[in-house]
């Protein structure tokens, strides 16, 4: 038997079961059974004890003794397994052979007596009779030879010996049978597995005419094959938004190369051209840090060398680097509200600063740009309010997505690579928090919730709230 498969595991459990059961019964019946023998055996020896008594009562003269022992004769078996003695101090009145000196004697619960001898068990019964006339006070006793009980008890022993034999070979036959019918669908299931292919990620297991357990096993499987399929889906979906944002740099720069060397130049051309090509690489150098940057906060990494900051403090701070932004822009800035959270303040700054810049450049026009600190008890909420909607729900949901961009006609911004937003939901994670983006109106408020504890444990992001 097969016991690393399922189907072998269940029948040698079933057998062991089998046998368990059987051999508890077993031993039950049969020592119920001998000790109803034994009873029985009693309750025969008393019968006859009662029968016999009352003519050895009556017999009270040696004359008329002679009629009782011929009695006693005739109903004494000729190989000796039932014997019947009177044990009397006067010869006349004695019958039978007595038990030798050497025969041990004990008594049972029952009042019967056990008495062995020269390898053999007799089962007695004894009555005291008194003296009547010239006959003295003698005792009767009627034994009878254990042997044929025992034989009984030991055939009855071997017959429920087969019985749990042939039950536990039955039993199984019939489980194993049973076990192979019920892991059936699981075989299925197995066969549909092996015929999954990476080349068609969306292939499913069936889920019709299965058992509920099976039902709740395959949904959830068929749950982590969706949810790989999505992560399929994103990493391509990322791979050639990368390929694309790194493309657009490097065509420039060939484009731009090629056209300089077509022919000869003069210094400020090269300068110029140079100049342009700087600015390129400066893209290519923040896609590929944004990139190594969210690369490692996938990787779990958590913000260290934290302090505790204000988060107001931080925004005026950061905002100060963007002063020409909002000018050429005329947008204004108001911080409304503070926080306190334990930060790493360079990465916070940054998220802020993307924060800030997603503002300005998909605003509507010249405005204000609101900045709303709010302590949340455990955690503080600091949410960027600007004119720039309405936004519909499903891209709220993937704002902060990398490369993602609401509106197609701005895919090939030159001022954005898409990583900004991505960047702030990585660094929320840092800090133990989350992200959010929501639309009131014609007003877009998106931000981030940093914790005041910070704890190895990050929680999960949310896109939206």
């Amino acid at each position: 038997m097969n016991t690393s498969s399922i189907v072998g595991r269940l029948t040698l459990m079933f057998a062991v079961a089998t046998a368990v059961a059987s051999t508890l019964a077993g031993v039950a019946l049969f020592a119920f059974q001998s000790v109803e023998l034994r009873h029985h055996q009693a309750d025969e020896l008393r019968a006859r004890l009662e029968i016999i008594a009352p003519l050895v009562q009556r017999n009270s003269q040696p004359a008329r003794w002679s009629f009782l022992t011929e009695k006693l004769e005739s109903f004494t078996p000729q190989n000796d397994s039932l014997r019947y003695i009177v044990q009397a101090p006067d010869p006349r009145y004695r019958f039978g052979r007595d038990w030798p000196a050497d025969a041990r004697i004990a008594r049972n619960a029952d009042g019967s007596q056990c008495v062995k001898f020269a390898g053999r068990t007799f089962l007695a019964v004894k009555k005291h009779i008194p003296a009547n006339g010239q006959r003295p006070d003698v005792n009767l006793i009627i034994a009878s030879d254990l042997a044929p009980v025992r034989a009984t008890s030991l055939a009855l022993g071997l017959a429920v010996l087969t019985v749990s034999l042939t039950a536990i070979i039955a039993v199984s036959l019939l489980g194993r049978a049973i076990a192979r019918k019920g892991l059936a669908p699981l075989e299925k299931l197995s066969w549909h597995a092996s015929g999954l292919n990476p080349n068609d990620p969306g292939m499913r297991l069936p889920d019709d005419a299965l058992p509920a357990e099976l039902r709740t096993m395959t949904a959830a499987f068929n749950g982590a094959l969706e949810r790989l399929q999505h992560a399929y889906e994103r990493l391509a979906a990322f791979n050639a938004d990368v390929a694309h944002e790194l493309r657009t740099p490097l065509g420039n720069l060939i484009g731009q190369t090629q056209v300089v060397l077509s022919r000869p130049r003069a210094a400020d051309e090269f300068q110029e051209v140079l100049a342009s090509n700087l600015e390129e690489l400066e893209r290519l150098r923040a896609i590929i840090n944004d990139m190594l940057f969210l690369a490692r906060a996938d990787q779990g990494a958590v913000a260290e060398n934290l302090a505790p900051t204000s988060l107001a403090a931080l925004t005026h701070k950061t905002a100060e680097f963007l002063d020409i932004l909002f000018e050429d822009a005329d947008v204004t800035l108001e911080v409304r509200g503070d926080g306190h959270a334990p930060a790493e303040q360079a990465l916070l700054g940054r998220a802020i600063t993307n924060l800030l810049d997603n503002a300005i450049r998909h605003g509507a026009g010249p405005g204000k740009v609101e900045v709303s600190i709010e302590d949340h008890g455990s955690q503080v909420c600091l949410g960027v309010r600007n004119r720039g909607g309405p936004i519909a729900e499903p891209h709220l949901a993937r704002l902060f997505d990398r490369f993602y961009r609401p509106d197609p006609s701005r895919s090939s911004s030159e001022d954005s690579h898409g990583l900004g937003l991505a960047v702030v939901k990585a660094v929320a994670l840092m800090h133990g928090g989350s992200v959010f983006a929501r639309c009131e109106g014609e007003e877009i408020v998106v931000g981030f919730y940093v914790a005041k504890a910070q704890t190895k444990t990050q929680p999960l992001l949310t896109a939206a709230e």
